[in-house]
């Protein structure tokens, strides 16, 4: 099993029409695929106003390659979600 860390940090003026996106259309985008087993979204903190994290596990490095593609090491951003990205980032872990 792989835990799939993709941290994002927004455009604030565009907060108000990103949170509604990253908790439905993002979060589907991946819980909906073969092979993950969970997805949990995280919002900001007063430490870290702009950053959103979503946190999912995966089965295997081959489901996470069927969602992601053979380069499961860049971030997979729906189709007009881009726009609120200021900067991302993507870790993975096996579990232990």
């Amino acid at each position: 099993m792989i835990t799939r860390i993709y941290r994002v940090r927004i455009k604030p003026e565009l907060r108000e029409a990103f949170e509604p996106l990253f908790q439905t259309v993002a979060r589907a985008s991946v819980a909906d695929c073969s092979g993950c087993k969970q997805v949990t979204v995280g919002g900001p903190t007063s430490l870290a106003p702009d950053e959103y994290a979503m946190i999912s596990v995966w089965d295997s490095v081959e489901s996470l390659q069927d969602f992601a593609g053979s380069d499961w090491s860049v971030a997979h951003i729906p189709d007009g979600m881009e726009k609120f990205v200021d900067e991302c980032w993507l870790h993975h872990f096996n579990h232990m």
